[in-house]
């Protein structure tokens, strides 16, 4: 339900294309890792997994769980909750292992998080935390790397740009664009295997933003250009 809707209501709020690796392969069991600017980017990347016939076991911050009209849909679709700085933080990779097992495909954000900057511009993914790499150490999936450019023109900022954002979003109809690669098989010890999976994911970024004419070709450290 949350595919279909995600799919419904992104092309109202911006134009939205998908591009994919000509070996781009979404197996079962396979993870799907994303890069996170924006609080949008998740309905963007949610409509162009269901364009392309995928519907994932997402794990998300367990905020989302508090939000009584989506609560009993998370549930029933089987999403995991991810409970940052606390006790409970485990379980999530014990859920997502589960789901893999049972041949599903998993979406996560390996960077963890939301960027702190206010602007709309792109910028390479942040650095990953560990949580990829350890759910890979345990299940051997291979990771799907997927690059999403232009949520930040539907939202970013404070709430009050946040909102703004969203409610003229339909009237600017900004461009999206995501883009999913080859699977990778990560190697090696698991900050080599966390930087694998941070290269795969910054190079779909860069040919998801390369779509929308972004400086996706500028290297990490040298100055944003804004949308």
């Amino acid at each position: 339900m949350l595919s279909r809707l995600a799919d419904t209501l992104v092309p109202a709020a911006g134009r939205l294309t998908v591009t994919a690796d000509a070996d781009a392969d979404f197996a079962p069991g396979g993870i799907i890792a994303a890069n996170h600017t924006s609080l949008a980017d998740p309905a963007v990347v949610l409509a162009a997994l269901h364009r392309l016939g995928v519907q994932p076991v997402v794990m998300a911050t367990a905020g989302l769980w508090r939000i009584p009209l989506l609560r009993g849909a998370l549930i029933r679709e089987g999403h995991i909750p991810v409970h940052r700085r606390d006790r409970r933080a485990a379980d999530a990779l014990d859920g997502a292992a589960e789901a893999l097992a049972r041949g599903r495909l998993v979406l996560i954000y390996g960077e963890g998080g939301l960027p702190r900057r206010e602007d709309a511009a792109e910028a390479a993914p942040e650095a990953f935390r560990s949580g990829l790499s350890r759910l890979v150490d345990r299940t051997g999936a291979p990771v799907i790397p997927l690059g999403q450019a232009g949520a930040r023109r539907v939202t970013s900022g404070g709430r009050v740009k946040q909102l703004a954002g969203v409610v003229t979003a339909p009237l600017r109809r900004p461009a999206l664009h995501v883009h999913v690669g080859a699977p990778v098989v990560l190697m090696g010890e698991r900050a080599a295997r966390t930087a694998q999976a941070h290269a795969a994911v910054t190079a779909a970024w860069r040919t998801a933003a390369g779509h929308l004419g972004e400086p996706a070709a500028r290297r990490d450290g040298e100055p944003r250009v804004p949308a």
